[in-house]
């Protein structure tokens, strides 16, 4: 028999090495869990209160599965609170006039959540800054900006005077917001926030008085 000339002088074919099958992919379920369980436990214990360990208690997983997705607290708590402002709509906060901005901001504040974590937010701001400017970059610079933008409506229309400073004025009603949480009781409804701000925006000058009784929008 002759030899097979074909495959004289051909070095052998390595063998295909095995596929490797892919990882587990992560879970989305495990993901919302733990940033869910950091966010709770912010709110009612505190950034300096809180831990990994007690973060996956709370969302029922292992300390490692935690720790594959967050190296530190602080990375999980700004996740968190990022993950908590995910839906802001900017154009929600487009407000055709004072009286819509002021109910919109009353109906916010009356939540006793909204004003824990408010709370909680500011009261890092010494030891753990990264959680209060998370929170300006998913939500409070939007807010103050859309503030801002309705106080010029405002202005141009005659119901605040003409040499008003709508700069200074949204910064006026946010020290008005952060006084109202240490001041008065999370159990306050949303009219009583309202009155509370148009209180606010007559001493800065407030010309047409608004409607203090519609909260819902």
């Amino acid at each position: 028999m002759k030899p097979d000339n074909n495959h004289q002088g051909r070095a052998p074919t390595a063998p295909t090495p095995p596929t490797k099958p892919p990882g587990r992919p992560r879970s989305q379920e495990a993901d919302e869990a733990i940033l869910a369980a950091a966010l709770d436990l912010l709110i009612e214990r505190g950034a300096g209160h809180t831990s990994i360990e007690q973060v996956a208690r709370r969302a029922k997983v292992t300390r490692a599965t935690v720790y594959r997705r967050f190296p530190t607290l602080t990375d999980l708590l700004v996740r968190a609170v990022e993950w908590e402002y995910r839906n802001v709509n900017s154009a929600a906060m487009d407000w055709p006039d004072l009286d819509s901005m002021v109910t919109a901001w009353a109906q916010h504040l009356s939540t006793p959540r909204a004003r824990r974590l408010m709370r909680r937010l500011y009261g890092t701001l010494d030891d753990l800054p990264e959680l209060l400017r998370a929170y300006h970059h998913a939500h409070g610079s939007h807010h103050s900006l859309a503030v801002r933008t309705t106080l010029q409506r405002a202005r141009a229309a005659g119901q605040l005077p003409p040499d008003s400073d709508p700069d200074i004025l949204q910064q006026l009603l946010s020290g008005a917001a952060l006084q109202h949480l240490a001041a008065h009781p999370d159990t306050t409804g949303a009219q009583e926030v309202k009155a509370y701000f148009l209180a606010v925006l007559g001493q800065a000058g407030l010309s047409t008085p608004l409607r203090q009784g519609s909260t819902a929008r």
